[in-house]
């Protein structure tokens, strides 16, 4: 099958988990199943990744498809980020059938798929932050685990939780974690949080609660919080014979709309 531009672009969002930063902060909530200990733990979470300036991170993940008979497959795959804050980002997924790349250097994004080796170049914003939100709302460009990104941001509003609970403890990958389960509307979650200096979450699984055969998203971390990263890592040199495509917007401005409106 040919690939368009906006094949290119969606299948980025291959391994992306259901978002559960973008809820409704107006939700209700229940201060008898929020507990303090629970939202702490988010908050030290989040506080944490946003003081980190350079680091990888190794995702092993699984996402639920359901088919239109209501069969639910499951389908593995990796995804690895090398991020330097707050202008380098490096992503690259792997699954059986989809291999994508994705460039940020604070000027550009470029995606590109090695399989058929086109790729597609457009401005960016000057920050990952804005780059989410460019990326979702122009091209419909979902990060995986773009949480990473927004806890311990306005966009990660703890207001929108309906319950949060801390499970106990746990061991992920003989790493020594304290699991926590949250719910919000048409989401529940659970995430386990490395315990000491370092509140790094190591696992996150996502169900989407709106949905009748409620699929899972499931993914297990390594993290790398003090690597060597250059301008190299961030930076797309486009490979022999690769094609340059178009990525195209999801809203085009229609004719007489504000020259520059997005």
């Amino acid at each position: 099958m040919h690939s368009t531009p906006l094949t290119l672009a969606l299948c980025a969002a291959l391994l992306a988990a259901p978002a559960v930063h973008a809820q409704d902060a107006s939700a209700s909530t229940s201060t008898a199943t929020v507990e303090p200990k629970a939202l702490a733990a988010l908050d030290a979470m989040g506080k944490y990744l946003r003081s980190l300036k350079t680091f990888t991170v190794h995702g092993d993940s699984t996402l639920d498809l359901v088919m239109e008979d209501g069969e639910k497959l499951q389908f593995p795959g990796t995804v690895d980020y090398k991020v330097r804050t707050p202008n380098g980002l490096h992503m690259d997924i792997k699954t059986d059938r989809k291999e994508r790349q994705l460039f940020y250097d604070g000027k550009s994004l470029t995606v590109y798929g090695s399989k058929n080796n086109y790729y597609a170049t457009v401005d960016a914003p000057p920050t990952i932050k804005e780059l989410l939100g460019v990326a979702a709302d122009r091209y419909d460009i979902e990060f995986p685990l773009a949480d990473l990104f927004l806890w311990g941001t306005e966009r990660a509003p703890t207001s929108a939780l309906k319950s949060a609970t801390f499970v106990g403890p746990a061991r992920i990958g003989g790493t020594v974690t304290e699991q926590y389960a949250f719910r919000q509307e048409g989401v529940d979650w659970q995430v386990w949080i490395e315990a000491g200096s370092k509140p790094l979450p190591r696992r996150l699984v996502i169900t989407t609660t709106d949905d009748p055969t409620h699929p899972q998203y499931a993914s297990t971390l390594t993290w790398n919080t003090s690597p060597s990263l250059s301008d190299a890592n961030f930076t797309f040199t486009p490979p022999k014979d690769a094609k340059r495509i178009q990525l195209v917007a999801v809203d085009v401005p229609a004719a007489g709309d504000e020259e520059g409106k997005p």
